[in-house]
């Protein structure tokens, strides 16, 4: 039920249990998800809003003893709507969802240091008639570069309540929290701003006049390193630079963190076998569950430390650049700019990459960098390649003054944008590139030093996906391999016929592995992958990929715990074939890792990334040619992989 009380014009009954719901809008980079984490600290979610798939992000707050719903609306410079993302926020502003009611009130971000321009959206806003309160951001950069704006005259100027805060240091939250206590009794304006171009001019001039503003002078720093950083040669120059010691520092850094949690899985794999009785169970829970998830979360201090430099680099202003450089670049595939934030976004997951096309205003565009992000290199291929590279790499190797498997990672991330780039421009080629251009804003916001609660809450939540997705879709894929890998059981006598001691649990292991029904599948597909140079157990580890990529990497530890329990990373360097033409030869040799390291760079092995495709595009015809179009590619380069190796190391 409603509570009793005014609303304010235009208002609605409040949602979720009769909490009040405050909406946060405005323009990117305004400060508003700093607002939003100081409001809703780690009560924070995320979901779909009814009947689209564009991400909602809601959160309680609680000041005094009332609690309220904070919703993070998408950002949006304009309430014209020109992509889907935008659309979604002018219509919950307006109740045009199905089922949701407007907001009970709005909290609008205002940046300080561009002020002038944040006032058309301002105006906009107040026109919706609801209970609206400006949020003024980024007023210590104000003053930092001689601005001046005094808030309380603002407020008076506006006809609304202003606060300013510095979200990334905490402040003004707490004046912020008592004004939202008064959201009932929040004034509007007597008379709504213009909306009329040259009204809206002398409004907001007078606005400005009235609120002492003083607009700030050029960042100099910033303008001194845009200089170089967006300069077409040395700021591309300088972008290979940075991504090159990202993957050295990814490689460098977590090489011993690594190592400990591998040790640490291994002893409690080892702790369990030993003192659990039953072989079946001690294997069940060593192997499966912590044998498989373990070879997995081995890799969680470089997907952290992966998903911290990301957070590093986009706090500090540098993704904006890198953003703007490749516009040049997604010019030439017939995207624009937009494109290149959504793909950027496949490097954590496809997932989020595609859900971020929504921002393009385009249908073609969408499609086509839908049809391209699944060649990003995600976060889930990063354990195969680390993997990989370390079986096909040594550590010790280097190339003039860069170790050798960090240029290895850079040169597979790189093949994935490359590609990524020419899927795009295919599509964008037959679906006609003929069509006029939306406009695009970029937001080049000045350098800056992220808050360190800023990052780590980036770093977290990123992280956290990948471990849930451990916890789920990788616990049960492992679960059933294992099951798999130890059926059908074989009598003593049996074992007894075929030379294996049955008291040897090491020799049964590979015994019953190398006749069980995974060995089964993996010899009857054997034809499909036997010119790339897999055997069974490499082919039942990508058939278990097409759930998760992750799980290649833990069908592999099983495989080889199954054979040496006590050193499965050796066991896979000296795993040798068991039947075949090739019978005695190593498993994985540079041509069939080169082939395993392409194929999961063009393979779409993701079935959540094939679900989200399919609720993006309305249907399963896109998912369905994404699918068959990425698997027949990676076959073929991975073919032409395994042979070029094959003859550059042939004797």
């Amino acid at each position: 039920m409603t509570e009793p009380g005014c609303h304010g014009a235009g208002g609605a009954a409040p949602v979720a249990g009769g909490l009040p719901r405050v909406a946060l809008a405005g323009s990117p980079n305004a400060g508003k998800t700093s607002i939003f984490n100081a409001l809703t600290g780690l009560n924070a979610k995320t979901g779909n809003y009814p009947g689209v798939t564009v991400s909602r992000f809601v959160g309680t707050s609680r000041t005094g003893g009332r609690r309220y719903l904070i919703e993070d609306l998408p950002g949006a410079y304009s309430l014209e709507p020109i992509s889907p993302d935008e659309q979604v926020m002018v219509d919950v502003l307006d109740g045009r969802l199905a089922g949701e009611a407007p907001p009970d009130a709005l909290l609008v971000m205002a940046d300080a240091t561009t002020l002038r321009r944040s006032l058309r959206f301002v105006a906009q806003v107040l026109g919706r008639g609801l209970p609206t309160c400006v949020v003024v951001t980024f007023t210590d950069e104000l003053a930092a570069r001689a601005g001046h704006l005094d808030v309380e005259a603002l407020e008076q100027a506006l006809g609304v309540p202003v606060v300013a805060v510095i979200g990334n240091r905490g402040r003004g939250i707490d004046r912020l929290r008592e004004r939202l206590d008064e959201w009932r009794s929040w004034p509007v304006p007597a008379i709504p701003p213009p909306t009329v171009a040259a009204e809206f001019d002398a409004w907001a001039e007078s606005v400005l006049a009235f609120a002492g503003y003083r607009a700030p002078d050029r960042h100099r720093i910033t303008q001194r390193v845009d200089a170089v950083l967006l300069h077409p040669f040395w700021g591309t120059l300088v972008f290979f630079a940075v991504m090159v010691a990202f993957f050295q520092i990814l490689f460098g850094l977590t090489a011993p963190l690594q190592g400990y949690v591998e040790t640490f899985f291994g002893w409690l794999s080892a702790l369990v076998t030993e003192r659990i009785g039953s072989a079946w169970l001690a294997g069940l829970l060593g192997e499966a569950i912590i044998g498989g998830v373990g070879a997995v979360l081995v890799f969680v201090p470089q997907i952290m430390l992966l998903f911290l430099l990301i957070a590093l680099l986009e706090g500090v202003g540098y993704m904006s650049r890198a953003a703007f450089l490749m516009d040049r670049v997604m010019a030439k595939a017939g995207l624009e700019g937009r494109a290149f934030v959504a793909l950027l976004s496949s490097f954590a997951c496809a997932i989020p990459g595609i859900m971020a096309t929504r921002t393009l205003p385009s249908a073609r565009d969408r499609l086509a960098t839908m049809m391209a992000a699944p060649l990003m290199t995600c976060s889930a291929r990063l354990p195969v390649y680390v993997l990989l590279i370390g079986l096909l790499v040594s550590p010790a190797a280097r190339i003039g003054p860069f170790g050798a498997q960090g240029l290895v990672m850079f040169a597979l991330y790189l093949l994935g944008a490359v590609s990524a780039m020419l899927a795009a421009w295919a599509f964008k080629k037959l679906g006609d590139r003929r069509g006029s251009m939306m406009p695009f804003y970029m937001e080049m916001p000045p350098y800056r030093l992220p808050s360190v609660r800023s990052v780590l809450t980036t770093m977290w939540h990123s992280a956290r996906s990948f471990l849930r997705k451990c916890t789920t879709i990788i616990a049960m894929t492992t679960l059933a391999l294992w099951l798999l890998l130890n059926l059908p059981l074989h009598s003593p006598a049996e074992l007894r016929s075929h030379g294996v001691d049955a008291s040897d649990r090491t020799a049964v292991s590979a015994y019953t592995a190398d006749h069980s029904y995974a060995a089964g599948i993996g010899r009857i597909v054997e034809p499909v992958f036997a010119p790339l140079g897999f055997d069974w157990r490499i082919n039942i580890g990508i058939l278990s990929a097409q759930a998760a990529r992750e799980t290649f990497v833990a069908t592999l530890g099983q495989v080889a715990a199954a054979e040496n329990p006590d050193d499965p990373a050796q066991t896979l360097r000296a795993m040798t074939r068991d039947d075949g033409p090739h019978a005695g030869q190593p498993v994985f040799t540079p041509p069939t890792i080169a082939a395993l390291l392409v194929y999961f760079a063009f393979a779409l092995q993701c079935m959540a990334t094939v679900g989200i495709m399919r609720r993006e595009t309305g249907g399963w015809k896109w998912p369905a040619i994404a699918f068959t179009y990425l698997t027949g590619l990676a076959w073929l380069m991975a073919y032409l992989a395994h042979t070029l190796t094959a003859l550059a190391w042939s004797p």
